[in-house]
């Protein structure tokens, strides 16, 4: 089943989880037990749990760094991971924010690498690199290749132990522009205050945890330097902090340079961080607030204990149970049985100190809220009562088990094995914390997951409804930066860089060389083409059946037709339940992910090797039977148009709904928004959804692709004992309607779309290219847009974010389909700097394809930047396997990857000039702007291009 927690729980998620990380584990190689279609016996879940382990080696420096290093080499890469002991709770009164500042400052530069930390980065080759805050802790992370390992201790001792003399006011003012457009990014969104009121609610003041860690933006405003220099005094040192190193690198080889870099910094104060108690309300309490959202969620909320407590393992399983598993009581009752809600959710959040517990559920358009919030609160009611069952207990346990597996092959990012080591030491004081979960996990019992949820979710509760309506007036939004003119002698002798110590970088001797995975192809009894490769650092298997159709087979009168047959597949089997096939999975430790895009529809299957044959059973059953149940297609309809309805609520989503008729011409099948518009899928019948499945998803129009760490004869044998005999229908195959093109925008307008009460405007730039993903020059085009718009240091975003201070981040990127390439910008900007930020757009784009293209330092930077990430971009079976179907799609050979290096070092400033030239034209882009027409309109007047202005929906 297709999740659908809609908007309040996303938005809680990523409130909680700002920049906090979700544990993924290693394991010890599995033996290859031999599994038959007959035997449908799950593995057991004590043998998963033995599978799963970490190995590393701990060591202290004498300044008192802990350094935790774990040794893997299938990848010449190695993850280097910094935690510092310190988060947004342990901030005094008058400083809140501060740690998520100093996560923006310990990028701009330290006093040996002056410049922007990513610079170094792309120079090294990083990938998965960012650094993040949250209540308990700040972490930075990277995944260097191996030869650049020396350079990234040198970059990270720089920053603990060489910031201050690189600190200057205008990096400070520059960085608190930068945090004030994130926290208005993120106000933006529907439902994007909701957690303030959460943490004021569950945590009132005096708590550690009664602010957000984005902070008070008058605290920020009313920082001095001097208050910046002693936080980092004091929270920054050493002893503070723990290093992990997990990849291609043993202990022996880590110690000495560890030692080299970090040894010298001295010891700081001691940063014991801020104790807290779990708060109980005196009483419950019932919040009712309203925000441009489409449908109205009741969500529940306890305070809880932190990740410490004995009780945390049987917490999670049981909210799972409650309302996150696939099969979740709240799922069976309110939407599959009752249909009362179109989306429902359940989790633990568990920080180091307390926890939240919480369940949610969005009304269907045609239920009361009243009904649903009473339904909801009988079943946590009936629930904590009665108890999960012990299937119910060992299939949350299997699918939080596999899960884990599936995240095993990653070293770093912010879910590898880095992560889990280093989470372990500095909020629990044991690498191997996440062991003794996995041991609670194996043994937890239904009354143990009871006796926790009756101990905790009896007490009161916050019940905070969103509605649909305006929101309140209070709303105070942030701040600008005052602009400095810079001009005074003594501003200038502020932001200049003191160094303390020089401290030479490293050379990076080598360049770590790519090795893809050989890939081989078969031809299966049904006909389809399988292409395979072996990857067997985990004990896992995965197949997507992927098929030539997409959102680009929908008709032009029935937009959303692909979106909904698919999410109907997973709904019933002509042998299975909705609420059968999720619990099956679950039993199997099984996934199955259907999407696909604009040209293909897949059904991706991730599986436990030793539960494969089951798995694939499971797969086939859905793909080739499903019912199509009318009820279903009713309840899924309207979850699907609620979707919908959101999305013309959300600025990003207003803005690409808008352009891409613009773009591509309004009958191209690109044109027309995949999930599709209200109208169109309220006209969409059963017949249609048949037929869609009958011209479509078929043998003779698919291909078959595998990641596995068996052999291939093995996966051959398998898939041709599940799918070998499945034949194609006799109704002919679908075609996809291309024969027209759009025709091109004479030159530069703007269409506003008006958005009341935005704090930030949402600018989404676009045209079409001659552009083709299948020429060997496509490369260049790509590397081209890495100097104007593809990353960070690109020019667009340089100047946006980190010169103006008027954005938290603006990317150029071009949309690569099979039949089409478009250009697009995407700059969300602050509402009072819309038309200065679309001016300079305008401008930087026009500068760069005219007199001012790619220079000698930017091919430099991008071409080292994209050798030494290819080993870091295939570290795992996920990336190989969208590889693959990326170079089927574009009928690419094998490898494609492999031969990539020395096509960028045949890459020079004019190639890459040329194919940015002949791609786009700065004189015929759409200009989509979404926000407060009523202060956008004045400013967009004023650079002299016509503005058309339109409503919110006005296309649907």
């Amino acid at each position: 089943m297709r999740r659908q927690h809609f908007l309040t729980a996303s938005i809680f998620a990523l409130a909680l989880g700002m920049g906090a990380t979700t544990p993924g584990l290693g394991i010890a190689p599995a033996a290859h037990a031999q599994t038959t279609a007959a035997d449908a016996e799950p593995a057991a879940l004590t043998e998963l749990v033995d599978e799963v382990d970490i190995p590393y080696e701990k060591f202290t420096l004498d300044n008192g760094l802990d350094v935790i290093v774990h040794t893997d080499r299938k990848a010449p890469v190695v993850a280097v991971a910094v935690w510092y002991n310190v988060g947004s709770k342990d901030e005094p009164e008058g400083k809140s924010g501060f740690a998520h500042l100093f996560e923006h400052l310990m990028f701009n530069g330290s006093e040996n690498a002056p410049n922007d930390y990513f610079q170094y980065l792309q120079e090294m080759g990083a990938t998965d690199y960012n650094g993040t805050t949250n209540f308990d802790r700040t972490n930075y992370f990277q995944t260097v290749p191996t030869p650049a390992l020396e350079r990234a201790l040198w970059l990270e001792s720089d920053r603990m132990g060489y910031l201050l003399g690189a600190v200057t006011q205008a990096k400070l003012d520059n960085q608190r522009g930068v945090v004030q457009n994130e926290k208005r990014q993120g106000d933006n969104q529907p439902g994007g205050l909701i957690f303030y009121e959460i943490v004021e609610t569950l945590f009132p003041a005096p708590h550690p945890y009664d602010h957000t860690p984005i902070g008070s933006m008058a605290d920020l405003d009313s920082a001095s330097m001097e208050d910046v220099r002693d936080w980092f005094r004091d929270k920054y040192g050493p002893n503070n902090a723990t290093v992990v190193l997990a990849g291609d690198v043993s202990a022996a080889e880590a110690r000495p340079l560890v030692e080299k870099y970090f040894g010298p910094i001295a010891r700081g104060p001691v940063n014991n961080p801020a104790q807290a108690n779990i708060p109980e309300l005196a009483e419950e309490v019932r919040t009712v607030m309203r925000d441009q959202v489409a449908a109205t969620s009741i969500n529940k909320y306890w305070t809880a204990p932190g990740i410490s407590d004995r009780e945390l393992t049987a917490l999670t399983v049981g909210a799972q149970i409650l309302g996150g598993l696939s099969s979740s009581r709240l799922d069976n009752a309110l939407v599959r049985d009752e249909k009362i809600a179109v989306g429902v959710s359940g989790g633990n959040y568990a920080f180091q100190r307390v926890g939240i517990l919480t369940v949610s559920a969005t009304a269907a358009p045609d239920a009361d809220p009243a009904l649903v919030e009473r339904r909801l609160n009988e079943l946590v009611d009936q629930f904590i009562a009665e108890g999960p069952t012990e299937d119910e207990v060992r299939r949350a346990a299997t699918s939080s088990v596999a899960d884990t597996i599936r995240g095993l092959e990653q070293v770093g990012g912010r879910g590898g094995k880095a992560v889990t080591l280093a989470s372990g030491e500095v909020l629990a004081d044991d690498p191997d914390f996440y062991a003794r979960q996995f041991e609670i996990l194996a043994t937890l019992t239904p009354a143990e997951v009871q006796a926790a949820m009756q101990r905790w979710m009896t007490r009161p509760a916050m019940t905070l409804v969103l509605e649909p309506g305006e929101r309140d007036a209070d709303y105070e939004e942030a701040a600008s930066v005052a602009a400095s003119d810079g001009g005074s002698a003594s501003e200038a002798a502020d932001d200049e860089i003191t160094v303390t110590q020089v401290r030479p970088a490293p050379p990076i001797a080598s360049i770590a060389e790519l090795d893809f995975p050989d890939v081989e192809h078969r031809t299966l009894a049904n006909g389809m083409t399988l292409h395979y490769a072996m990857r067997d650092a985990v004990p896992a298997t995965y197949v997507t059946l992927s098929f030539d159709a997409g959102s680009a087979a929908d008709p032009l009168d029935k937009r959303g037709l692909e979106s909904l047959t698919l999410g109907l597949f997973e709904e019933g089997t002509t042998s299975l339940s909705s609420r059968e096939i999720a619990e099956t999975g679950e039993r199997l430790g099984a996934d199955v992910s259907l999407g696909g895009g604009a040209d293909r529809s897949s059904f991706t299957l991730s599986a436990l090797s030793a539960n494969l044959v089951p798995s694939l059973e499971l797969l086939s059953d859905i793909v080739r039977n499903p019912a199509f149940d009318p009820a279903e297609v009713e309840r899924v309809r309207a979850q699907q148009i609620t979707g919908v309805e959101q999305e013309l609520r959300t600025p990003a989503s207003i803005a690409a709904r808008t352009a891409a008729p613009l773009i591509y011409g309004e009958n191209s099948p690109y044109a027309g928004p995949g999930n599709g518009t209200v109208a169109s899928l309220r006209s969409i019948t059963r017949d249609d959804i048949t037929g869609f499945k009958n011209r479509w998803i078929r043998p003779d129009n698919g291909e078959v692709f595998v990641v596995s760490d068996r052999p291939i004869d093995e996966i051959v044998t398998a898939l041709d004992a599940v799918f070998g005999d499945w034949q194609a229908p006799t109704v002919a195959k679908g075609e996809k309607a291309f024969a027209t093109q759009p025709k091109e925008a004479e030159a530069n307008r703007i269409v506003l779309v008006d958005r009341p009460n935005s704090p930030q405007s949402y600018i989404y730039g676009g045209q079409m290219t001659p552009a083709d993903a299948r020429d060997e020059t496509y490369v260049d085009f790509l590397n081209a847009n890495n100097a104007l718009g593809g990353n960070f240091l690109a020019r667009l975003n340089m100047n946006l974010r980190e010169a103006k201070g008027w954005s938290y981040g603006v990317r150029g990127a071009p949309l690569t389909n099979e039949k089409a390439v478009a250009y697009t910008v995407r700059a969300p900007v602050q509402a009072d700097r819309t038309g200065d930020a679309l001016a300079e757009l305008i401008r930087e784009t026009s500068e760069f394809l005219g007199t001012n293209g790619v220079s000698d330092e930017e091919l430099t930077r991008i071409v080292t930047a994209e050798i030494g990430e290819l080993p870091g971009q295939f570290e795992t079976s996920g990336a190989i396997l969208r590889a693959m179907q990326t170079n089927a799609l574009y009928g690419r050979p094998d490898d494609h990857y492999e031969r990539l290096a020395d096509r960028y070092r045949a890459q020079t400033t004019e190639s890459l000039d040329a194919a940015a030239r002949a791609a786009i034209d700065p004189d015929r882009f759409v200009w989509v702007v979404v926000g407060d027409a009523e202060i956008v309109a004045p400013q967009l007047e004023q650079l002299g291009l016509p503005v058309e202005r339109v409503e919110m929906g006005a296309s649907e």
